[in-house]
Parts: C-alpha cells; structure tokens; sequence
C-alpha cells in the first residue's frame, strides 16, 4: 500500500502559464461575474417587487436566479484568485465548501428545471384546476424540497469524502471535484463509488424523466389543442426547454470528465467544458426568460426605456457597476496576497478589511431596497417599514461606521481608551 495521509491542501494540475494574459482573463472573468449578479438580481426584484408577477411559474423562476447567484458565487471568486495566483493551491476545508457549493448549485438546477416543468405540465394540461392543484402552499413545499433534499444528498457526499486516507494532493481541474479527489485515496472507497454514482443518477434520470413525461404530455395537448394553447405552450416553455438543453449538456461533459480519462482532450478545451455548466447558465438562465417571457420583457422594458428613466439608470448601473468591480478586483488581489503570505499578513487583511466588508454590506442593503422604491411601486408594503428602511442608510450608516472602525482598528481604539479612560496606551 502506498503511503498515505490526511492532506492539508490540493495543487491544481489544470492551470497553465499565460503570462501577461491571465490579466486579460481576470478582466473578462470579473466582467461576467458583475453582469451575471446585475442580471440575475434585475430579474429577482423585478418579480418581487410587481404582485402581478407573484405566480407559480414566477416563484420558481425567482429560486432558478438565486441558485444562478448561489452557483456562480461559489466559482467566480475562486477563480479569479486562481487566475491571478502563481501557485495554484487551496486548502482542504476551503475545497470541500467549493464542492459542497458547485454540487448542491448543479441539484437545485435539476430539481428547479424538473418542478418548472411540472408546472408548465399542469397550466396547458390542465388550465381551469391548475390554480386548484398548484396552490401557494404546495409552491412553498416544492420549492423548499428543491433546495432541502440536494443539501442533505451534497452532504452525504461529502461525509463519506473527508475521511478518506489520501496518497497525493494534485487534481487535474481548474476547481475541487469530489470525484477527482476520492481517486486520489489509498483506502477503500467502494462506498464512495457506489454511493456517488446512486446518487448522480438518481439527481440526473429522476428530473430528466419528469421533464420527458412532461412535455410529452405538453405535446400531445398542443397536436390535439386550439392555437391559442399551442401559443402559450411555446411562449413559456421555449425559455425552459433551452435552459435545461444547455445546463444538461454542460453537465453531461463535466459527469464524462470526472468518471472517465479524457487526456486525449486538449487541456484548454477540458477546462472551458467543465466551466461552461457554472459560466454560462447562470447568464444564459435570466437573458432566456428575460427575452423570452411577456411579463417580464414588458416589465424590464418600462423599467428601463420608460419616461425619463434611461439616463438614470444608466448613471445607477455605471455607478454600482463600476463599484463592483472595483471592489471585486480588491478583494480577489487581497485574498490571493493571504492565500500566499503569512499569518501574520492574513491577520493584519482581517483586522483592517472586516470593518469595510461590514460598512459596505450595509450600506449596499440600505442603498439597495432605496433604489427599489423608488423605481417600483411598493404600496404593499406597510407603511412604516418603507419609512424605516428609506431612511436605514441614511440615519444608520453615519453612526455604525464610526462604531466598527473605533471598535474593530485596534490604533484608534487604544487611543480612544486613553481619551476616555486615560492611563497608559
């Protein structure tokens, strides 16, 4: 048996050197990820904030984006920090929360794309009892299935992963795979193998064949229907049908890759497959449905080429487009300085970036819901909480900034103890 150990970190065996290129590369990464989270969080408020839009179909669609949000967030930052780093690393704890994130992201994309189906079967099927068989509380019930059972499913995973005894540390992907680490094991992992592959086929056959049933049946009804309901089938199942082509597709590849050798397969084009599915669905998702859906392309329409509204979001979008990134490049430059440096320095990035994280988070939350009501009609709400949470970021934010950063920078608060309770510094 060969030698074996409870690693502390992976080297990634999929990065190559590109020189001044991978600039250029985080750039465009960057980039995508601002426009996957201005996208993604569009069309949330969108639906949110207009109670026409508070349907079945709507509601399903809301937890599709913020699983595009969930995903992307557990690639993209990463990444980048990969990209720009010299020694491809990452430690063990940090590349189980990686795969515990890209895992449980790809479940709730197969369960969502099977629940919207059902859903899609029960409107055009049956259109005067679908309000009778889809009610609020079975949305609610779904929707909590969707996210619940790929959890508890990821952390079995995961449980049977951690413990095994390994006799390397390199991966050869661009970002922590379970199965390319229990390869890596010199222990038994019969449980792990048979385990995982239950599990990808049950998360992978048992949507695709609701999804079949289903627009089967969708199928039959339109053949044999009006023209109005062979109209509506394919305004709302046109978006979905695409969706679930291209994520099974992505998916497909990146289940072939981590299974089988595919060394025959040039590096560059491995790697751009086993991101695609995590890339491109999380923008291809609200672009589809944005486009595609009526409600929603009339709404964004208005929203954004209505009266006088062109030349203010534009100046809103550049403004929190331009922050973002700026923050999102600092951040990824910082994290990969600690990633490399050492305690001393990770230490000193965590005193001094806490405070800002926690002033920016607020006062983007308070900006945020500001922007909203001021844009949408948010009669619905109670009165006094729209007064409270349009004054937040103005009456809070002036006094927690002052608290975190006297509390949190060790200097001014050694100096303001003195000024206030004198003795020694």
């Amino acid at each position: 048996m060969k030698n074996s150990t409870q690693v502390s970190y992976f080297t990634f065996g999929a990065y190559f050197d590109i020189g001044l290129f991978k600039y250029l590369m985080f750039l465009i990464l960057m980039c995508f990820y601002a426009l996957i989270i201005c996208a993604n969080v569009l069309l949330i408020v969108v639906i949110c904030v207009n109670r026409s839009l508070h349907e079945p179909m709507y509601l399903f669609l809301v937890s599709l984006f913020v699983n595009e949000l969930y995903g992307s967030t557990g690639l993209f930052p990463f990444l980048l920090v990969q990209i720009l780093s010299d020694i491809h690393t990452v430690s063990a704890p940090f590349c189980f929360l990686q795969i515990f994130c890209v895992y449980t992201y790809a479940a709730v994309q197969f369960h969502n794309l099977a629940i919207m189906s059902y859903d899609r079967y029960l409107a055009i099927c049956y259109p005067l009892e679908y309000h009778t068989r889809m009610t609020s509380n079975k949305v609610a019930v779904l929707i909590a299935l969707t996210w619940l059972l790929p959890f508890v499913g990821v952390c079995v995973t995961i449980s049977l992963s951690v413990p095994l005894q390994l006799c390397g540390n390199i991966i050869n992907t661009v970002y922590c795979d379970n199965y390319s680490i229990v390869k890596l094991a010199c222990s038994e992992t019969k449980v792990n193998n048979i385990y995982g592959l239950f599990h990808t086929c049950l998360l992978v056959f048992g949507p695709l064949s609701l999804i079949l049933y289903t627009y089967m049946r969708i199928l039959k009804v339109c053949f044999s229907g009006s023209k109005q309901t062979r109209q509506k089938a394919v305004s709302t199942c046109t978006p979905h049908l695409a969706s679930t082509i291209n994520f099974f597709f992505g998916s497909f590849f990146q289940i072939l890759q981590s299974r089988f050798n595919m060394s025959s397969v040039p590096v560059m084009l491995r790697n751009v497959l086993s991101l695609y599915f995590l890339t491109c669905q999380p923008l291809f998702n609200p672009l589809m449905y944005g486009l595609q859906m009526t409600k929603i392309r009339s709404l964004c329409k208005s929203l954004i080429f209505g009266s006088n509204n062109i030349l203010g979001l534009v100046n809103i979008f550049t403004v929190i487009f331009g922050l973002i990134i700026l923050n999102l490049f600092s951040y990824m430059r910082i994290l990969k300085v600690c990633f490399s440096g050492s305690r001393q320095t990770r230490q000193k990035a965590l005193s001094t970036c806490t405070p800002h994280l926690l002033s920016l988070l607020n006062f983007s939350f308070g900006a945020f819901f500001e922007i909203i009501q001021s844009r949408f009609n948010m009669n619905y709400l109670p009165n006094m909480l729209r007064i409270f949470l349009s004054l937040y970021w103005i009456t809070c934010q002036p006094l927690i900034n002052p608290l975190l950063y006297g509390l949190k920078m060790s200097k001014i608060r050694i100096v303001c103890r003195h000024l206030l309770f004198g003795g020694e510094r």
